[in-house]
C-alpha cells in the first residue's frame, strides 16, 4: 500500500506553516512533517531527512512548491535521485511537477534552475545593501560575540588559552587570535 506524505517548510520562525499543512491534507497526505528552517541547503533539515530516510518504494512526496524543498538544483536533484531510486514520486500542488512524467520531470528542472537564481539575485541584493550601508557609514556588522576585554584579562592572568576558551565557550584559535591582536 503506498502512502502520500507531505512536507511543509517556512525560512523564519515568525512565519506560519498552517497554510502549506491544510494544503498537503487537502491533498490527500496522511502523514505531514513541518519545520522552521532554510531551504538554501537540506543540512540540519531533520524533518526532511526523516521523511527521505523513510519513503518507500510506491510512495509519493508531495509539497506545496518546490522551493519548499529545495533552493538549490544540487540539493533538489540529490533529493530527486534518492526518490527514484526509492522508487517514489514527488509531486506539487501548486505547480505541474509529478516526477511520474516526462513533463512533470522536466517542469522540476525549470523550476530547480528558477528557484536557485532567485536565491542567488537576493544573495547579491543582500550584498549590495550592505556595500551601500558601508558607504554611508551606518552597517556596523554584526555584534562581536566575543568578550575581548574578558579574553585579555584572562590571559594577562596567566590562565592558558585552553582554559580561557573552555570558560569562555569559544574556539581556541579564537582565543589566539585575540591574543595576538592585542600584543601587536
Amino acid at each position: 500500500m503506498s502512502t502520500i506524505y507531505g512536507y511543509a517548510r517556512v525560512s523564519t520562525t515568525d512565519q506560519d506553516l498552517a497554510i502549506q499543512q491544510d494544503v498537503l491534507r487537502a491533498a490527500g497526505c496522511t502523514t505531514i512533517r513541518a519545520e522552521k528552517a532554510s531551504g538554501t541547503s537540506t543540512k540540519g533539515r531533520t524533518e526532511l531527512r526523516i521523511l527521505l530516510d523513510f519513503i518507500r518504494s510506491g510512495d509519493t512526496l508531495v509539497v506545496t512548491r518546490i522551493d519548499r524543498l529545495a533552493r538549490s538544483i544540487a540539493d533538489l536533484q540529490s533529493i530527486v535521485i534518492e526518490l527514484r531510486q526509492k522508487g517514489a514520486a514527488l509531486r506539487c500542488t501548486e505547480q505541474p511537477v509529478d516526477t511520474t512524467t516526462s513533463a512533470g520531470k522536466a517542469f522540476l528542472d525549470m523550476l530547480g534552475v528558477f528557484a536557485e537564481f532567485e536565491t542567488n539575485l537576493r544573495r547579491e541584493r543582500q550584498l549590495e545593501g550592505i556595500a551601500a550601508a558601508k558607504e554611508r557609514g551606518v552597517y556596523k556588522g554584526r555584534k562581536a560575540s566575543i568578550d575581548t576585554a574578558r579574553v585579555q584579562a584572562l590571559h594577562a592572568e596567566g590562565v592558558g588559552a585552553s582554559e580561557i576558551a573552555r570558560q569562555l565557550g569559544i574556539g581556541r584559535a579564537s582565543v589566539y587570535r585575540l591574543i595576538e591582536a592585542a600584543s601587536a
